[in-house]
């Protein structure tokens, strides 16, 4: 079966916007060293071919995972403004608005995708969370799992969530 890159923004209600296709575009443009199966890369491994063209549209990333190279993303506070709690994220925008976050085996398997959607919520300035997970792993479609998951979840609305969407990437 021959894959390609794939992305859906959840709500399927409205479209997609410029900052948000451009993001796309990153993984559009280098989807050949990065689609699986043929690459089998780590999220790490993918993020790092990713880097140069999200750091183009003023995104910070993380460079490692050594804690000076993390990007860390607060959602509490203390007296005097002291970060109590912060979330690591894969990617961040320079407004912190769109925060991606690169997946591999764990995505769907593991429930990471869900983690990924909690830690979005908490982060005040989120307002689009970007997820891309592989579009096969281990004889199964990860992507489209994905998309299931988030489809019943927009359609139920027993759940509203503080983002103006999640944007599902598979490549």
């Amino acid at each position: 079966m021959e894959y390609q890159l794939l992305y859906q923004l959840f709500p399927r209600s409205f479209g997609i916007t410029p900052e948000i296709e451009a993001v796309i575009e990153c993984f559009s443009k280098n989807y050949e060293q990065i689609k699986s199966p043929e690459n089998n890369l780590s999220s790490d491994g993918v993020l790092k071919i990713i880097t140069n063209d999200l750091e183009k549209l003023n995104f910070q990333v993380e460079k490692s995972k050594a804690s000076g190279d993390k990007i860390k993303v607060p959602v509490l506070f203390s007296v005097n403004n002291k970060i109590d709690k912060f979330f690591d994220a894969d990617a961040v925008s320079a407004d912190g608005k769109i925060v991606i976050e690169v997946e591999a085996g764990r995505a769907y398997r593991n429930n990471q995708f869900l983690k990924d959607i909690f830690q979005a919520c908490m982060m005040p300035k989120v307002e689009y969370l970007v997820i891309a997970v592989r579009n096969h792993y281990h004889n199964s479609d990860d992507f489209k799992s994905v998309y299931q998951f988030l489809e019943t979840l927009y359609i139920s609305n027993r759940l509203l969530l503080p983002l103006k969407g999640i944007v599902l990437i598979g490549y």
